[in-house]
């Protein structure tokens, strides 16, 4: 081989090294972008969202109710629709689903006995919803454990004060029913004397049917007209409405706030239309809150055929309700 054609052997294949390192450069200055703080902050940001995990807590055992991950749920990517579904897990857990009870409960007032003892209930379990919703928001950023917002309230009244809270009458009321109709009377009977000698506490909520509990033939009820859907059909504990609706037309006459109340579906002859408070097991509810500002007492007396429903405090405290009208 010449000299000659060595010579351009050897200048072609320096052109075409030439060639490739100055592909190489190009290719690594303009499509490999270098790996700054911000970069790899905004990697690190997107990982993190990744495996942010938030536990719900239950604050006395510190058991875990739920495990989530906010992303998975929205978070960041549709924050409205994931403050909708924070709600709803939220409202799920205060207030329990078909299958699994909430943690509210209602209270179950206290009663006096027959020997004026104090027969004790239960306080009211309040999970505060909105505080709820704010925690976990507020968690949702970095994950970590949000308790349960808990709150026991017991009953608004002091100790002691059940000697003299049957001493000044605040309201009354009365009425009438057909004593020869046994079963109905017999339902009277049993709703009046639960609902007697109950104690409503300053602020403290009454149910009726929380109070009177089931009604059921092993708690003694029995069968008598009611009202079902706009016709008298025969059901257990038919009647009771009646000692609601005579409750309804005493503590109406005080400062309280109703929750709950309904009237029936067919017109009732014992109180004056629209004066009436329906119930039913496991169903409608008559309920209200004690807003006096004293607590209360709660009699019923039955005889013969009538039912009185009273209303009574102590002196001390019939006094400090006449100073506030």
């Amino acid at each position: 081989m010449s000299i000659r054609i060595w010579y351009v052997y050897l200048l072609i294949l320096g052109t075409f090294i030439g060639l490739v390192g100055c592909a190489e450069k190009t290719v690594t200055k303009e499509n490999l972008e270098p790996l700054t703080e911000n970069n790899r902050q905004n990697v690190d940001e997107k990982e993190k969202e990744k495996t942010v995990i938030l536990n719900i807590l239950e604050p006395n055992t510190k058991e875990v109710l739920r495990t989530f991950l906010p992303v998975n749920m929205g978070f960041g990517l549709d924050d409205e629709a994931y403050e909708q579904e924070v709600k709803k897990l939220v409202r799920d857990l205060a207030r329990g689903t078909d299958t699994v009870p909430g943690y509210d409960k209602r209270m179950i007032l206290d009663k006096v006995d027959n020997n004026g003892q104090v027969i004790k209930g239960s306080p009211m379990t309040v999970l505060d919803e909105s505080e709820l919703v704010e925690k976990i928001m507020q968690a949702s950023v970095n994950g970590g454990n949000v308790e349960l917002p808990l709150y026991v309230i017991a009953s608004g009244y002091k100790a002691g004060d059940e000697a003299t809270l049957h001493e000044e009458l605040l309201a009354s009321y009365t009425t009438y029913f057909n004593s020869s109709v046994a079963g109905r009377k017999k339902n009277i009977e049993l709703s009046a004397e639960s609902i007697n000698n109950i104690i409503v506490g300053n602020e403290d909520y009454f149910s009726f049917n929380t109070t009177v509990g089931k009604r059921t033939v092993e708690n003694g009820y029995q069968p008598a007209p009611e009202a079902l859907n706009g016709e008298l059909v025969m059901g257990i504990g038919g009647g009771i409405c009646q000692t609601s609706s005579t409750l309804f037309n005493a503590v109406d006459q005080l400062q309280v706030e109703y929750v709950e109340k309904h009237h029936h579906s067919v017109t009732v002859g014992y109180v004056p239309e629209g004066r009436d408070a329906t119930v039913s097991d496991g169903g409608l509810d008559f309920r209200f809150q004690n807003t006096t500002g004293v607590p209360f007492l709660i009699k019923t007396v039955v005889t013969g055929g009538t039912i009185t429903v009273e209303v009574r405090t102590s002196t001390e405290y019939a006094s400090i309700l006449k100073k506030s009208i």
